[in-house]
Parts: structure tokens; sequence; C-alpha cells
């Protein structure tokens, strides 16, 4: 997607209709055609995002073991492809801009919400309830962190590197639910 190559390289003043246009080597008409401004095109790509997160969580709810869903779901979040690092570049971009750009602001209201959902679904049934709220602050710090680590460091933050500290937290949370189980 040349919006998110655009938003990878240069921010979002990469962001313009006619240079994304340029970068598809098309002419701006193209992109108007279903981008009529630049608002719509950051809706659409913020849009993505929350479909993603709704058709994951439906994907989540046909997993019944609570060990492998915890796992899904913090897997979801981890930048294992470059498709998937590429993206989470372009969220972090995104952020940065939250306070220039009203429609990242109110996108992202909307996708912190939808990024819990994610994390909380993965956590029922495998912490108690008196946990949840806690335990979905702890997991959705883990994730940003690892996500922004891959995105700082992606020499450092292989896949199996990724995997691997995936393993060891859903380990010392077994550890934590059992103890209060």
């Amino acid at each position: 997607m040349a919006s998110v190559a655009a938003l990878n390289e240069g921010g979002l003043p990469e962001l313009t209709l006619r240079k994304i246009a340029k970068r598809m080597g098309g002419s701006i008409t193209l992109i108007t055609h279903y981008f009529p401004d630049r608002e719509a095109l950051l809706r659409a790509i913020l849009d993505y995002t929350l479909a993603d997160a709704d058709s994951f969580l439906e994907e989540l709810a046909l997993v019944e073991d609570p060990y492998d869903r915890l796992q899904a779901s913090l897997r979801w979040f981890l930048p294992l492809t470059e498709e998937s690092l590429e993206l989470e570049r372009t969220r972090v971009a995104l952020t940065a801009y939250r306070f220039a750009e009203p429609i990242i602001r109110s996108q992202g209201e909307e996708l912190e919400p939808a990024m819990r959902r994610v994390l909380r679904n993965g956590l029922e049934g495998f912490v108690p309830d008196d946990d949840l709220d806690a335990m979905v602050d702890l997991a959705r710090a883990w994730v940003s962190g690892m996500a922004l680590s891959a995105v700082e460091h992606p020499e450092m933050w292989t896949p199996q590197r990724q995997l691997a500290t995936l393993d060891a937290f859903v380990a010392l949370l077994s550890r934590q639910a059992a103890t209060t189980l």
C-alpha cells in the first residue's frame, strides 16, 4: 500500500494525495476517486486496523482452550512478518501525529478499546475475573513494548526472539494465574 510506505518513509507530511498518486504511477484523479481528501485516506488506513481487530475477535472466539486463546491474542499484536512490521511502523507514525490531526485522535480513541477487547478475550478464562482488568493492562503494556521494540530494532527482535519472549510472558502469566486461583 503506497500510503503505508509514504508514512513509513516520511511520516504524515509524505501522506498527500499527490504523493500517493506519484508513488503508484497514476494520476491524482485515480486516488481522489477512492479518497476525496487526505482525511478520507487516513480514515481508510485506520478503519482497516479496526476491521482487522473485529475479524480477529471472531477467529479468537473459536479457540476453546484458554492457553491457546491467550497465545493467539498476544501473537496477533507482534510484527512477525515484513508486512506486519510495516503496518506497525505505520501505527507508530500515526500515533506521533495524534494531537496534530483530529481524525487520528478520534480513531485512536476507537482503536485502543478494540485492542483491549482482543486482550480481554484472550485473557478471559485464563486469569481470575478479579484480576482481568489488571492483566489486560499488563498485557497491553507488554504487546506495545514488544511491537515498538521490533519497530526500533528489527535486527534484534527477530520473529523467533519475539515468539520466545511471548512464551516466557505467558509462562509468567500462567504462574500468576495459578497463585490467584
